[in-house]
Order: structure tokens, then sequence, then C-alpha cells
């Protein structure tokens, strides 16, 4: 399941550390909110918007701030 949340887009409950710790993201899979560790590379507060762009096992995932393009259709 864990490549399935590649590409998604979530937000942190519980702030990354970057290489200090993990954080907790909130991610919409198949219909129903799921948590899952995050890990960036720079720290990221409680609340930030991110993109999953790796899987790290079935429940650990590497993030990434987004910022979503409202000019992008």
């Amino acid at each position: 399941m864990s490549a399935s949340v590649v590409g998604c887009v979530g937000t942190l409950i519980v702030p990354t550390r970057g290489a200090e710790g993990a954080g907790e993201v909130l991610l919409t899979v198949r219909g129903t909110k799921e948590t899952f560790l995050a890990r960036s590379d720079e720290p990221l507060p409680k609340g930030t918007q991110v993109l999953v762009v790796q899987a790290h096992g079935p429940r650990t995932v590497v993030v990434e701030p987004w910022q979503h393009d409202p000019t992008f259709t």
C-alpha cells in the first residue's frame, strides 16, 4: 500500500524535525483518513501542507512542503 501514497497531499499533524526525527502526516487513502510517520529534509511545522515524494516501508513517508498553484488546472 505504501507506494500508493506517493503523490498524495496531506497535512502534518505532528511537526517534522528534519534529521532529528519524524513527525506525522494525515493522508486520505482509499477514501479514509490515515496517519503515517513523515520524514523531511528540513523541519516543518504542524499544519504544513505536504506532498509525499517517497514511501519507506508500509507506514513511513518522505514529504516536502506543498503549495497548490490555483492557476494550474
